[in-house]
């Protein structure tokens, strides 16, 4: 299927390994010019190299507003502007209500939350004004079904989430859409070395029977980012192999 974005330009932060660089990887294939980022040049550098595309790696920290802004903006530039959004950043540290300590929430609200903000405030309203443009935040399922010892993540990941379906009823008529990717457990380096270098066991409690791929994932956020999809806004779409049990 042609996703009809051939030509566009995105920026996907967060894209030296894991589900960035699968979705930096999959808007590639469709012609898309990409630029990533991340904090570590040797990791962006080995990233940029694996991507088959017109790519620009440009090194950077999204964890604050500032850095978010300041990278949005020199991704902007790069690329003579930007059609496509992929916000991502990495998660905050894990802990309970009991564990966790009032001034931890900063940041990661910073992190997952306020980082998003920036780079919507940086490229969103160049987007309404060409009149057309597609923001496609990665966020997780505890948004949907909260998770165990994530306290942090879990509260971040849920503002983000109030965020994004706003700001998709305020630029909808712009030509612009919003939407949120919700991963479950992917089969990632994270993921391995949580199961000892092998994740396949991490599978059985999901209903598919197996973890996911983040090729598909990536595949999957590109198609949110197509012409298709252009009647799609305002979704937040778990992307995990059937885990949530939650209706809506």
């Amino acid at each position: 299927m042609d996703l009809g974005i051939s030509g566009k330009r995105a920026v996907v932060a967060g894209a030296s390994s894991g589900l960035g660089l699968a979705c930096a990887r999959a808007l590639a294939a469709e012609g898309v010019q990409v630029a990533i980022g991340s904090r570590s040049a040797e990791k962006l550098a080995a990233a940029a190299d694996s991507i088959d595309g017109d790519v620009v790696a440009l090194v950077g920290d999204v964890s604050t507003p500032e850095g978010a802004t300041a990278w949005a903006e020199a991704a902007a530039t790069a690329l003579g502007g930007v059609d496509i959004l992929v916000a991502n950043a990495g998660g905050p540290p894990p802990g309970t209500f009991a564990s966790t300590p009032v001034d931890a929430y900063a940041g990661a609200l910073d992190l997952n939350l306020l980082s998003t903000v920036a780079m919507c405030k940086a490229l969103v309203p160049p987007m309404q004004a060409a009149g057309w443009g597609r923001v496609v935040a990665i966020t997780s399922v505890s948004v949907r079904q909260p998770i165990g010892s994530l306290i942090l993540s879990n509260t971040a990941r849920a503002g983000v989430t109030g965020f994004l379906k706003t700001l998709a009823l305020e630029v909808a008529k712009d030509g612009v859409t919003v939407n949120s990717a919700l991963p479950g457990t992917h089969d990632t380096d994270r993921i391995k070395s949580l199961y000892g270098g092998d994740a396949s066991g991490a599978g059985r409690d999901i209903p598919v029977g197996f973890i996911g791929d983040p090729a598909d994932f990536g595949a999957t956020v590109a198609f949110l980012c197509s012409e298709h999809a252009r009647f799609i806004t305002g979704h937040a779409l778990p992307i995990d192999g059937g885990a949530v049990r939650a209706l809506l």
